[in-house]
């Protein structure tokens, strides 16, 4: 460190920092990224929708006991609530796995979170904000150069 000239060592130190930051962006880029997200998410939402149904697509009775009880939710029979969170947890996580309707996927999938949150466990808000940031992360940026999005050239 230079006595008579201190900003020197810190004007080193931040451009070698820089450096370091631009050869990360670099190796990582934001495919890899976005990729992760995409996969990381996706299997959230959609093993929490296996939990729901048995073989292809049966819904379980337990799953409407569920929605009758714990889930339910306001303005939304418990039928049809069971129906709507099952398909969803299959659909959208399988678009999102393939990047395809990215945007609209992880914004459905940010709308559920939501309506977690909101109506059926408050306090889970640690998780729910997590989700919420890669699905807020994904609605911003797309699905990333690995996705079939982009080899549709969709936005």
């Amino acid at each position: 460190m230079d006595l008579y000239h201190p900003s020197t060592a810190k004007h080193s130190v931040r451009e070698h920092w820089n450096r370091v930051a631009d050869g990360l962006q670099r190796l990582l880029g934001e495919s890899l990224v976005c990729l992760v997200a995409r996969m990381g998410i996706a299997a959230v939402f959609f093993l929490s929708g296996r939990t729901k149904v048995e073989g292809l697509l049966g819904i379980t009775p337990s799953t409407y006991e569920l929605f009758e009880t714990e889930y339910a939710l306001p303005l939304v029979s418990p039928h049809l609530a069971a129906h709507l969170a099952t398909y969803a947890e299959h659909l959208f996580p399988l678009l999102l796995v393939l990047g395809l309707c990215t945007r609209l996927s992880a914004a459905a999938l940010l709308g559920m979170t939501l309506v977690i949150q909101v109506f059926v466990y408050p306090d889970a808000w640690p998780t729910h904000l997590s989700w919420a940031g890669v699905l807020l992360m994904l609605v911003a940026r797309g699905g990333g150069a690995w996705s079939v999005d982009r080899l549709l050239r969709v936005r």
